[in-house]
């Protein structure tokens, strides 16, 4: 996949229904404020970042840190999810952060993204292995998985799971900067007029 490919994919982030955008965002800025917080001498959780608005939420944490056994495979099915993730079909990928920011809670942030990122590569790692056997098969009447194909869905997959903390701070610069660019012209598309025919 070349640097032009994955610059794309990042670009089709934001393209998406407008109700997936804002929650795209929302989770977005949820997310990065809970990966930068790791930098923090005494890190945040998940739901100690929204402590801010005012709801009482220490009882859902308790909550969460006594369930951790349970609740930290939340994170293997995040990883999951985000193997799941597509150009057209982005859901997998908040659903996985999602995932990861809940077993965050319950095991903590290494724990959890750790389990996330290694449910993602063993996924890829065993289709990986299963295309192999189908390289030369010819796809006519039966389904093949073809090595080509599982490193560009494996990429796709991981790029457009990795932008999703970026897409707020993402959009917010995008917002400030569009009145100060300047675009060029849009090209005209080609106007395909039908030839009469001379009537004698």
């Amino acid at each position: 996949m070349t640097r032009a490919e994955i610059v794309r994919l990042a670009q089709c982030v934001v393209r998406r229904p407008r109700w997936q955008l804002v929650l795209a965002a929302l989770l977005s800025a949820w997310t990065l404020a809970w990966v930068l917080g790791q930098l923090a001498a005494d890190p945040p959780s998940p739901l100690g970042l929204l402590a801010w608005t005012g709801i009482p939420l220490d009882s859902a944490s308790l909550w969460a840190q006594e369930r951790a056994g349970v609740l930290v495979w939340l994170a293997t099915l995040g990883g999951l999810s985000w193997a799941a993730t597509t150009e057209r079909g982005q859901l997998p990928a908040l659903a996985g952060w999602f995932a990861v920011l809940v077993a965050g809670e319950a095991a903590g942030y290494e724990a959890a993204v750790q389990r996330a990122i290694l449910s993602l590569g063993l996924f890829l790692v065993v289709l990986a292995a299963v295309s192999i056997t189908g390289r030369r098969a010819f796809v006519v009447d039966r389904v093949a998985v073809m090595p080509k194909d599982v490193v560009r869905a494996g990429i796709t997959a991981a790029v457009l799971t990795a932008v999703v903390p970026l897409i707020a701070p993402g959009l917010a610069l995008t917002r400030l900067v569009r009145p100060y660019v300047t675009k060029p012209p849009r090209r005209l598309r080609p106007v395909e007029t039908r030839l009469l025919r001379e009537t004698g």
